[in-house]
């Protein structure tokens, strides 16, 4: 339980963007709507814990308040952390299988955030509900997948 609670604190300085301290109110309702359970960060962003399967694990999920643009397109972030190094340098082969594991998966990729492999999904920011809970869904599996084929653990 304490590495869940230094991985989440660290997430709070990780964002790159600038801070969205209003929740987003689409998001809000489109999970209050699926009746997914949530906290609301200083961030504004929306931390979801969710059981992984009937094995008794749960894996922890951030939605993004703040959407980014690229041209035209706007998306929305979902971030899964699945992996934390013990130095700001990941052993090659964890590397390596993160990479090879973002090849394979159909929505989203790991990327390293200081000591934390995470699993992020961009999605349209003005996606459906539905489409919100599928995004969720990929960032929660593939994460939950990680942590347990790199470490056995439930932390994250």
């Amino acid at each position: 339980m304490f590495l869940r609670a230094a991985v989440l604190s660290a997430f709070a300085t990780l964002s790159t963007a600038a801070v969205a301290a209003t929740p987003d109110g689409i998001v809000k309702a489109q999970l209050e709507a699926k009746g997914v359970k949530f906290e609301v960060d200083a961030d504004g962003d929306f931390k979801c814990i969710y059981a992984v399967g009937t094995t008794g694990r749960t894996q922890v999920v951030f939605v993004r308040s703040m959407s980014a643009n690229y041209g035209s397109v706007k998306v929305r972030e979902i971030w899964s952390p699945g992996y934390q190094s013990e130095t700001e340098d990941f052993p090659a082969l964890i590397a390596n299988q993160l990479l090879a594991k973002s090849h394979t998966v159909k929505l989203g990729g790991w990327v390293k955030q200081g000591r934390n492999a995470v699993f992020v999904v961009k999605i349209p920011a003005d996606a459906s509900a539905d489409q919100l809970i599928d995004g969720i869904g990929a960032a929660v599996e593939s994460a939950d997948a990680i942590e347990l084929a790199l470490t056995g653990k439930d932390d994250l």
